[in-house]
């Protein structure tokens, strides 16, 4: 209906953007920081990069209790939620399995030099656009959360990106465990 509304009637925007809370606004200004702060080469904590996908997971899943929570299909679309998340993993690595050219890990300070790179950008707008279409639409018309095939697509597209998130969570994680599988491979042959 959304799309329908703005291509059909385009003077609804203002009225749309008006009504958005000011919160809205801040929160999309501090997550266009986030990652537009991934755009160029830097030196990230081993907690920071960790944070980010636990941090976008759970503002999905926000997303997805604040639609969803009270309908009966509630337990349905999370475990779609989950599946798509697990799935897309899965395709991802599946796809690279390794961290992206010029990634380093330092485990003197647990610290990883990270290339610039615009698809953290991209999935954290996408998630956010994902939760502000979604809020529009369910304001617009109540009832639409209990509809099946907007539930599925919903947490299709947050479990996609979300997959995504923590398939590059791994591919950095796995710097970290490298080294030390190395350790434990070369101790058992000695």
């Amino acid at each position: 209906m959304l799309l329908k509304l703005i291509t059909q009637h385009p003077q609804a925007i203002p009225q749309i953007l008006s009504q958005t809370p000011t919160w809205v606004w801040g929160l999309l200004a501090a997550l266009l920081g986030l990652g537009a702060s991934q755009l160029f080469h830097r030196r990230a904590s081993l907690v920071r990069v960790s944070i980010m996908p636990v941090a976008m997971t759970a503002f999905s899943l926000y997303g997805m209790a604040s639609a969803f929570g009270r309908t009966t299909q509630a337990g349905t679309t999370i475990a779609l939620w989950l599946a798509a998340a697990a799935i897309t993993t899965g395709l991802a690595l599946w796809w690279r399995m390794a961290a992206p050219a010029g990634t380093r890990f330092d485990a003197a300070d647990l610290t990883f030099e990270l290339p610039g790179s615009a698809v953290p950008l991209a999935l954290i707008v996408g998630i956010f656009l994902i939760k502000y279409v979604v809020g529009i639409e369910v304001a617009m018309q109540p009832a639409l959360p209990q509809d099946s095939s907007f539930a599925i697509s919903v947490a299709l597209l947050y479990g996609a990106f979300n997959g995504l998130f923590v398939a590059r969570a791994v591919r950095l994680w796995r710097l970290v465990w490298q080294p030390r599988a190395a350790v434990a491979t070369a101790g058992l042959s000695a």
